[in-house]
């Protein structure tokens, strides 16, 4: 599988649209990959609960709207994503986001 991007376009208030290098098209909102935080403590890794995915939960009381704060690249493999609600330790490496694409290709496979 290829899974190096071509090209990125970060929305901080709507999510990343990625185009691979293999022709394939990626798009991610911010509450889906919020949801998708690699990172041990919203994985579960430490023993603890994984974190409740926010997308699923029709009775989710008011929170400020998600956003990103800002993104860094982690050398050439990742993105490190700082959000709006204060957690910024998970990193998302090309294969990670390639792995978790919504797109209705990838979620049929």
């Amino acid at each position: 599988m290829q899974s190096d991007p071509e090209h990125i376009a970060i929305s901080k208030s709507k999510g990343i649209h990625i185009d691979w290098k293999d022709g394939h098209h990626s798009d991610y909102g911010l509450v889906y990959l919020r949801d998708h935080c690699p990172c041990a403590t919203c994985t579960g890794s430490h023993g603890t609960p994984p974190r409740a995915h926010e997308s699923g939960n029709p009775f989710q009381m008011f929170k400020a709207a998600l956003k990103i704060n800002s993104i860094e690249p982690i050398g050439n493999y990742a993105i490190k994503i700082d959000w709006s609600d204060g957690h910024s330790t998970g990193l998302y490496s090309w294969d990670h986001l390639r792995k978790v694409c919504p797109c209705g290709e990838c979620v049929r496979a």
